[in-house]
């Protein structure tokens, strides 16, 4: 280190000073030659003391800066080897070339040099590949924060595993909450005698406290079909994993006596808040009620959603009671509107029409304005035949708008009726949605997780075979001025038929009931019949798909159409219909190109298999045994593998989920 003194700008005053005292000397010493020689006697000590002590004070200074960095060295070199921090160089072939002893001692050996980082820790290598400049991983039952230096191929490894087991824990510990709600308690007890309620409600409330035990969670029952439970998020990992086998153990065990009850639960999760998890909570079960009940949805703040069960068909809980209220609550925004639209889903089929000609004659009866908003460039060849019908019939026709029209005839009071679908992605004009603020729903497909914000009114009834069969039953509540045409009765007939597959799937009493009202109003089967039928190009070319279906060894027959072709949404589900009706078949899925240049797969099964779980793990929905997905941006080869994997997922989980 150079001298303080030795610098060039801290000499020259001292130089200047000395200068100056030597001149004041002989001047002194001109005039006083005995004071001058007194002086000089005396400076001369002085100045030697004053040079020695600078010297002194040099070399102390210099000792202790050499004896600081001797200190900061030796603590460097602590640090480095001995601090609970791992430090490692690697080269460009991702070899290590040092480490310190800290990160040795993590891998439990004496030295990592030398050896492959693939060989010691591979998943550093992906992060090294990468732009991440940090990342937490865990290895060896530890977990590390990394922070790699790419310039100086070094890494830097901090032990936070005591943080992630914190943090952990935390995350395991945080409360959830789920409402329990027995399906059709109100049913099955209907017309029991006391004692026999009393040992059904003994029976279940033993079922839920034995399981409450077994996974210990807190149960309180609120009300005789009610329940309220408390855990956390490591039970409900607990009761994920096991698939909610309270569901089967509770369907199963009444089962014995006769009394089909089943359960569903709604449960919120990961909120600090406890008035939001009871909101989630509830929400939730909702949810899963409005999909047909006997399941679990697990709904998160973010608003994704987990279901599990849905394993049997819905039990049908409609009653005419509930169909009168809705057709006079219907009928009350009708007449408070100015007009009214009615829209159904893209690509409509027989039944999104034939609901929506049910709804126009509601709104007719009740002497208000309305029109159905459809886009005539995308319906298949059956609604296309069913639209040449009403061509026939100007002041019907009139009554058909597009989704342009609507939007310039819209105004402040007008009522938007949705039928066939609840999902807002899925209407024909999703701008309509946005400008009205009037909204009703009427569907019978299962609530999914997308829904139309706000409606004022919704029918939903997954019981029903279709929305014809609930519109059906709501003209009959409706002012009886004027009577339902052939061609309207007839709509509404074809939605209930396609629907149905002919009356053989998803077919109660009162789809009967619907469909004998609709004859009597004059529906003409016949004309059913030609609207259904296809020709001879639309039966080959859903021939050379069904062709090269293959069936696995679980029953599931996947089905794929060309790569080159485009398909009409109608002749893959028909595709899907006939592939279930042969031999060994339990389950059906036909792909192919869309119109729209989607792929879209569509799903059938005959109650064996929830067909609905497996096209919503693809972003798609419908019922147990009828369901469908669109896919963007993917081939037909991606979609099948990715269908093969949801199956692969639906049957590993059991067929209960």
């Amino acid at each position: 280190m150079s001298s303080l003194y030795e610098k060039q700008r801290h000499r020259y005053p001292l130089y200047v000073l000395i200068g100056i005292t030597f001149v004041l000397l002989i001047i002194v010493t001109y005039f006083e030659w005995m004071i001058g020689i007194v002086a000089a006697v005396l400076l001369g000590p002085t100045l030697f003391h004053v040079f020695r002590s600078y010297k002194v004070a040099q070399e102390e200074i210099e000792d202790y800066i050499s004896t600081l960095s001797y200190r900061i060295k030796k603590v460097g070199e602590e640090a480095l080897m001995g601090m609970p921090i791992g430090i490692m160089l690697i080269n460009d072939e991702l070899e290590i070339e040092w480490t310190n002893s800290f990160l040795s001692s993590c891998f439990g050996v004496d030295t990592l040099v030398g050896q492959s980082l693939y060989d010691v820790a591979e998943q550093l290598v992906p992060l090294i590949k990468t732009e991440a400049t940090e990342e937490v991983i865990t290895f060896r039952d530890r977990t590390f924060k990394v922070i790699i230096r790419r310039e100086e191929r070094l890494l830097y490894f901090f032990d936070i595993t005591e943080q992630a087991q914190l943090e952990q824990k935390y995350e395991q510990e945080k409360i959830v909450l789920g409402v329990i709600f027995l399906d059709n308690y109100d049913d099955v007890t209907q017309g029991m005698d006391d004692q026999t309620k009393s040992q059904l409600n003994s029976q279940v409330t033993s079922i839920l406290n034995r399981w409450a035990s077994e996974y210990g969670l807190f149960l309180k029952r609120t009300s005789s079909d009610r329940f309220v439970a408390v855990l956390n998020e490591h039970i409900l990992q607990q009761l994920e994993k096991n698939k909610f086998s309270i569901l089967d153990e509770v369907r199963e065990q009444t089962a014995k006596n006769h009394v089909p009850l089943t359960l569903s639960i709604g449960i919120g999760t990961n909120s600090p808040s406890l008035p939001e998890l009871g909101t989630l909570a509830q929400s939730s079960l909702d949810l899963a009620l409005g999909r047909g009940g006997d399941q679990v949805a697990i709904k998160q703040p973010n608003g994704k959603v987990k279901f599990y069960g849905g394993k049997t068909n819905p039990m049908e809980k409609r009653t005419r009671v509930r169909a009168r209220v809705i057709s006079h609550a219907l009928k009350e925004l009708i007449l408070e509107s100015e007009q009214v639209f009615i829209m159904g889903h893209k690509y409509p089929d027989m039944d999104a029409i034939g609901s929506a000609i049910g709804i126009l004659k509601v709104a007719q009866m009740n002497q208000k304005e309305a029109f159905i908003v459809i886009d005539t460039n995308r319906i298949d060849s059956g609604v296309q035949r069913l639209l040449e019908e009403v061509k026939k019939q100007t002041e019907l026709w009139s009554r058909f708008i597009s989704p342009e029209q609507a939007l310039e005839l819209a105004t402040e009071d007008t009522l938007l009726v949705v039928v066939d679908t609840h999902k807002p992605s899925l209407v024909i004009e999703e701008r309509l949605l946005l400008r009205l603020d009037r909204v009703v729903v009427i569907d019978h497909h299962r609530r999914g997780e997308e829904f139309i914000e706000d409606p004022i009114l919704v029918y939903m009834e997954p019981y029903a075979s279709s929305t014809s069969e609930l519109v059906t039953e709501l003209l009959q509540y409706q002012p009886k001025r004027s009577k339902l045409s052939m061609l309207e009765a007839t709509a509404l007939l074809a939605g209930i038929v396609v629907d149905t597959k002919s009356f053989t799937l998803r077919t109660g009493s009162r789809t009967f009931d619907a469909a004998s009202y609709l004859r009597a109003q004059g529906a003409d089967t016949t004309l059913v019949q030609k609207l259904l039928k296809e020709n001879i190009e639309h039966y080959i070319k859903r021939a050379k798909i069904i062709e090269n279906a293959i069936i696995d060894e679980h029953g599931f027959a996947i089905a794929k159409g060309s790569a080159n072709e485009t398909y009409d949404p109608v002749l893959i589900a028909q595709a899907a219909d006939t592939l279930l009706s042969l031999n060994g078949v339990v389950a059906s899925f036909v792909i192919s190109k869309r119109n729209d240049q989607m792929i879209g797969i569509s799903a059938r099964s005959l109650g064996d298999v929830n067909v609905q779980l497996i096209m919503e793990k693809l972003d798609g929905g419908g019922h147990l045994t009828n369901a469908a997905t669109q896919l963007a941006n993917i081939t037909i080869d991606e979609a099948e593998k990715r269908l093969k994997e949801a199956i692969r997922e639906y049957i590993a989980g059991g067929k209960d989920t």
